[in-house]
């Protein structure tokens, strides 16, 4: 249910920037979504739906670029897709892991009409 206030977030960063572009339309917002954020792509794109009726954003495409989990060995200097709960190196078994991707969120475009 986190994704309510997110795509609401979402919602109100496109419009303060299609009005201080004096822009008519949005039509495109491009993500950048972490896989260790939880948020599911689908489920942002139904809320944007609903939120954005009646705005100049209602019926712009989401458009999600996925980003890996990814750590760092602290042991053996590998690097591992993290995969759900399982946080353990795939080279050496090291529970000892820094996070490298996957916690990135944000806004990186928004196509607008003026």
């Amino acid at each position: 249910m986190h994704e309510l206030s997110i795509t609401q977030s979402i919602l109100n960063i496109a419009l303060e920037t299609a009005e201080h572009e004096g822009a008519k339309k949005v039509n495109k917002i491009k993500i950048t979504l972490g896989e260790m954020t939880g948020c599911v792509p689908q489920y942002i794109q139904e809320y944007f739906d609903i939120v954005s009726e009646n705005t100049i954003a209602h019926g712009a495409a989401l458009v999600f670029k996925r980003i890996p989990a990814i750590a760092k060995c602290l042991d053996c200097g590998g690097e591992t897709h993290l995969i759900r709960f399982r946080f353990r190196c795939d080279h050496c078994g090291s529970q000892k892991l820094t996070i490298v991707s996957g916690k990135e969120f944000l806004v990186e475009s928004i196509d607008i009409d003026d």
